[in-house]
């Protein structure tokens, strides 16, 4: 009797997560529950507590918990004898997810794409990214960006910005090089506004072009059209048709991580169509799969010159995920549905903006679509060069925590965790965007009160 009423609560539940489960585990140190069910933008726990749910699986949940075509689509597919697991093997679901993915590529690419499917995450598109452009090339060296978020394999952490997770692991991919990401409120170069871009765009230039930079002709550019782990930043325009310019000019494949920003996060189905360029490799996962283990590398052809075996991956044929996937990029493409991203959005960013003026903890607000980063400062601190405080990891943090308290789930990132990210159902109602708000802004002014004590 003792053993079921224990199986009711979320403590039994955490303290055998606790007992079993990896040091490296995250989310439920911010988020102690035991989760029981799921549906749209809503969690409930064992307990009976319900969480609306503003993470979705890290953005990707694009249509919410057990959206109703979408598992449709997988009950048909389990009760008509598809199968599940084809490793390379093409079937009818494939070819239609295939074709569907290159329906909604720029015109330039569509006729040009070829597509390699990768083990389940994310981080196994963006390595399988980096030897498609090494082989293609021949060429060794890659240029990534500050403040980038890769992954966490070998390679793809390589290529990441943030130092807490690469400090202790040795002998990471070499030959990675750095350069700055536009980033008005905390400019890398102490400028902020165009004056920051201008100053990136040059130097990226300036270097790439420079016989005496130290840097060798490199494989490959990666780059995310909007940065989410390094704290909801978009790319602005005018960078990143300077990347596509510059690379094109000197023969460098120029590949995007849309990984969480694309498939109509930002209002686009895929952000980087905010600067009306054509890149030569397009990395898609998340919300790719329909709620299911997906990732994929899309590329120019001229790129295909690996021999066959190159790259593989056990589950590279996920069937569920191929037919799950094909209904979200049916319903997320459709003109009206982004349009409808892109003003839930701004009813967000419009009440924070608001918000921000009435408090003294919020710095920044910036995002595009339903990819909206809140930046954190402490109100006690000194204004730097160009006016900004400085970020505050606690004060986000306590703002999370009672936002949780009272039953709201959004994560963190940026410097120093300093930023709360928006990553909810593309497909979330207003109704939920208002209560959203509505706990928002309470912890946001009982956290601001406190900071002001």
């Amino acid at each position: 009797m003792n053993e079921t009423l224990n199986e009711l609560s979320n403590t039994y539940y955490l303290d055998r997560q606790n007992d079993t489960e990896s040091n490296a585990r995250s989310y439920p140190r911010k988020f102690p529950i035991a989760i029981k069910k799921a549906k749209g933008s809503w969690l409930e726990d064992v307990e009976g507590n319900k969480y609306l749910d503003f993470l979705c699986g890290a953005g990707t949940l694009a249509l919410g918990h057990n959206d109703d075509q979408v598992n449709q689509v997988m009950i048909s597919m389990l009760t008509n004898e598809v199968p599940l697991h084809t490793l390379d093997l093409t079937t009818p679901a494939k070819d239609k997810f295939v074709h569907t993915l290159f329906s909604l590529l720029p015109e330039a690419l569509q006729e040009n794409a070829r597509i390699q499917f990768c083990s389940p995450s994310g981080t196994d598109a963006v390595d399988a990214a980096i030897k498609l452009c090494k082989t293609a090339t021949g060429r060794s060296s890659v240029i990534a960006f500050g403040g980038a978020y890769h992954g966490m394999g070998h390679g793809a952490l390589a290529l990441t910005g943030n130092l807490n997770a690469k400090q202790s692991v040795n002998g990471l991919m070499p030959d990675v090089h750095f350069f700055p990401y536009p980033y008005s409120y905390r400019c890398p170069f102490g400028l902020g506004g165009d004056a920051g871009i201008d100053a990136a765009c040059a130097i990226f230039e300036r270097t790439l072009k420079d016989p005496e930079s130290g840097i060798t002709k490199p494989a490959a550019v990666i780059i995310e059209p909007i940065q989410g782990e390094g704290g909801v930043i978009p790319a602005p325009v005018k960078f990143l048709q300077t990347v596509r310019r510059v690379t094109k000019e000197l023969g460098i494949p120029m590949i995007v991580d849309e990984i969480q920003c694309g498939i109509g996060r930002s209002g686009k189905f895929f952000a980087f169509e905010y600067a009306d360029i054509v890149p030569d490799v397009i990395l898609c996962s998340k919300a790719i799969g329909g709620s299911q283990p997906m990732s994929v590398v899309v590329y120019t052809k001229e790129l295909d010159i690996w021999e066959p075996g190159s790259h593989a991956g056990t589950f590279r044929g996920n069937q569920l995920a191929m037919g799950a996937g094909t209904v979200v990029m049916e319903r997320v493409s459709d003109p009206a549905f982004l349009q409808e991203v892109s003003e839930k959005g701004n009813i967000i960013v419009e009440r924070f903006q608001k918000l921000k003026k009435e408090v003294s903890i919020i710095g920044d607000i910036r995002g595009k679509g339903l990819m909206i980063g809140i930046e954190f400062v402490d109100p006690k601190g000194e204004i730097d060069s160009i006016g900004a405080l400085p970020t505050s990891g606690i004060i986000a943090a306590k703002v999370q925590r009672e936002c949780f308290n009272n039953r709201l789930i959004m994560e963190k990132g940026g410097r120093y965790g300093s930023v709360m990210r928006c990553l909810c159902a593309l497909n979330v109602s207003r109704e939920d965007i208002n209560l959203m708000l509505d706990i928002c802004e309470n912890a946001i002014r009982k956290v601001d009160s406190d900071a002001k004590a």
